[in-house]
């Protein structure tokens, strides 16, 4: 038996109750300047239950937090009615990608960019989630940022 964790409920449960709401919060601090720009916004946590293990023997098996299956979760920032006398409104949305793997984690903006990996249910340091929250927010700013150049 391996002495590291592996992905199982219990380590999902961790991610989502425990590290999602407090990246969520460390994201929510960092782009506060941003957010009166905007109608509306939403920030959630997101389970992807529709994608499963490719390497799964039995793929009757439903993807659920429960069965310990899950590939995919992580936060998704919907900012809505961007508000600018002069430009026209749109909407901005982001994600923040945990890929779940077998004995580890990873976390990027997308599955394919990794900014930070992390075996299950190892505590967070405060800087990991500031440095996260930080590079997120950062791509964020820079999208909005290109968007409004486009339509000035």
């Amino acid at each position: 038996m391996s002495q590291y964790p592996t992905r199982d409920k219990q380590s999902i449960q961790q991610l989502y109750n425990t590290i999602l709401p407090a990246l969520a919060e460390q994201i929510h601090q960092s782009i506060a300047p941003v957010l009166p720009m905007f109608d509306n916004f939403t920030l959630e946590r997101v389970i992807d239950t529709w994608t499963r293990d490719p390497s799964a023997a039995d793929t009757s098996e439903v993807v659920s937090v429960e069965n310990g299956n899950v590939q995919q979760l992580g936060l998704r920032l919907r900012l809505e009615g961007f508000q600018k006398p002069g430009v026209e409104a749109f909407n901005l949305a982001k994600d923040l990608v945990f890929k779940l793997e077998y004995s580890s984690y990873t976390v990027g903006p997308d599955k394919n960019n990794v900014w930070l990996e992390k075996p299950y249910l190892e505590r967070w340091e405060k800087t990991e989630l500031e440095d996260v929250a930080g590079k997120w927010s950062e791509e964020l700013v820079e999208e909005l940022t290109q968007r409004l150049q486009k339509l000035i």
